[in-house]
């Protein structure tokens, strides 16, 4: 493995789990399956990461990412919803509006720091991040004018209420444009660059085609950080997407937010909404083919299939690499009412520490499943009866579920085979509410968690440290 994977996790001082970085900082070998050795990366786009030195205990990995096109890209991106809104997110908002999704060349990243509720200095930190790259550009011929808006979207992560040190991360921004590539090495050092409390950078690529395009080969590539204070409601979580399929920024907007819904909305680690959460959507067209004009159209319908799986995929290994983490858990609720009452319960399910621990301690206590539901805030009078609610744990490896509850009433459980299911590291818990009161109801919805170990509390008791 790279020196460069090697994560210091210091806080791991007495605990030490099979799924959970060592003292020394490898990746967990139950991880390194996750960590792609290869990649198809979309065309006309270069990526690199490199070493800077935001938090100063960091003395050698890579802390600055730099994604750029060397034409300019569609540009979307979903933002949290936090009320404490991070300086890069505000500023990122502010030029995809101000450019109306257009002409986008770039995403700065740093880790280290969030940059978040640092005031009106914290906000010329991040324009300064976004004009020092336009300035790497602008060299080279291609950026026409600083007065007009910039061309570069700003992330960083890390801890909240602290000042960027941005002197040395401008410094450090043409080192980093120089080193772009489009090499998989490159894209995996912008992936780890991003890295905080993750165990292992997050990075993923596919290749795909258009109805309407059957001989062009187009690429989607991306990456995402986050570990812990995830609990996504766009909205600490970024994602970049990036793709050579020509899809103007209006259909790209649409795309990205019906993908997100489905994906980075729909997982857990610990309830909290992060102050940065951003997922932010590239698309240069550098590939060719004909446009996607709609989300109507069957070009509009397959790219929004390719997005969503992928999407999911890439929020995924944020589960996995939960902070403390030893099990993947989905759950899915059905025969709902409504489409959003079936997600509140599965959200409810997801985010309830009763559940999470229970989880942890490998107990079939569904009861605390049972009562997740029943507390679940906003759903219809006529959404849950409890005659008709069932709750199953569905093993992973293709054998029969473990039938918990049925129809309203508690069945023997086998407590041998409980132990063993929850045993794996994957599992899905499924509730099936009966169609609601009137029995007529066929919805559902899933979410993505993991449980709540000691490890967790150790991580975020010296976080700072």
């Amino acid at each position: 493995i790279p020196l460069w994977f090697h994560l210091p996790r210091s806080c791991y001082k007495t605990i030490s789990r099979h799924f959970s970085a060592p003292v020394a900082g490898a990746i967990p070998s139950a991880k390194q399956q996750y960590v792609p050795t290869t990649g198809t990366y979309p065309k006309g786009f270069f990526a690199t990461g490199i070493h800077v030195g935001v938090k100063p205990s960091n003395t050698q990995f890579p802390d600055l990412a730099l994604i750029a096109s060397d034409t300019p890209c569609s540009a979307a991106a979903v933002f949290t919803k936090n009320i404490f809104q991070a300086a890069p997110v505000t500023v990122s908002r502010e030029i995809l509006q101000k450019r109306s999704g257009k002409g986008i060349r770039a995403i700065v990243i740093n880790s280290g720091c969030a940059n978040a509720v640092t005031g009106r200095g914290g906000l010329e930190d991040s324009m300064s991040m976004a004009r020092a790259v336009d300035g790497c550009f602008a060299n080279t011929g291609s950026l026409s004018s600083f007065s007009e808006p910039s061309r570069t979207l700003v992330m960083s992560t890390g801890v909240i209420g602290q000042r960027l040190p941005i002197s040395i991360i401008l410094s450090a921004i043409p080192q980093a444009y120089t080193s772009l590539s489009s090499s998989h090495s490159s894209w995996l050092l912008a992936s780890r660059a991003i890295c905080t409390t993750d165990t292992f950078p997050k990075i993923l690529s596919t290749t795909f085609s258009l109805p309407s395009s059957p001989g062009v080969n187009y690429s989607l590539a991306g990456m995402t950080k986050g570990a812990g204070m995830i609990h996504p409601n766009m909205a600490t979580l970024l994602g970049i997407l990036a793709t050579d399929a020509p899809i103007p920024e209006s259909i790209l907007s649409c795309l990205l937010k019906s993908a997100v819904d489905q994906s980075f909305h729909a997982i857990s680690i610990d309830g909290d909404m992060s102050t940065n959460d951003t997922v932010a959507f590239l698309a240069n067209g550098a590939a060719g083919g004909n446009p996607v004009t709609s989300l109507d159209t069957r070009d509009g319908q397959v790219m929004l299939e390719v997005l969503t799986s992928f999407a999911q995929q890439l929020s995924h290994l944020v589960v996995r690499d939960g902070e403390g983490a030893t099990k993947f858990v989905k759950v899915k609720v059905i025969n709902s009412p409504s489409l959003p009452d079936a997600k509140q319960i599965a959200s409810t399910i997801a985010k309830s520490l009763l559940v999470k621990t229970a989880l942890y301690g490998k107990d079939a206590n569904w009861g605390r499943i049972i009562c997740a539901i029943g507390h679940t805030e906003g759903v219809g009078a006529d959404t849950v009866a409890p005659n008709k609610t069932s709750v199953s744990f569905v093993p992973q490896d293709g054998s029969n579920p473990l039938k918990l509850l049925v129809n309203g009433e508690p069945e023997t459980v086998d407590e041998v085979r409980a132990a063993k299911i929850l045993d794996q590291e994957d599992l899905e818990i499924l509730v099936d509410l009966g169609g609601g009161k009137d029995g007529t109801g066929t919805e559902e919805s899933s979410y993505w968690t993991c449980d709540l170990s000691h490890e967790y509390v150790t991580i975020n008791a010296d976080y700072r440290t």
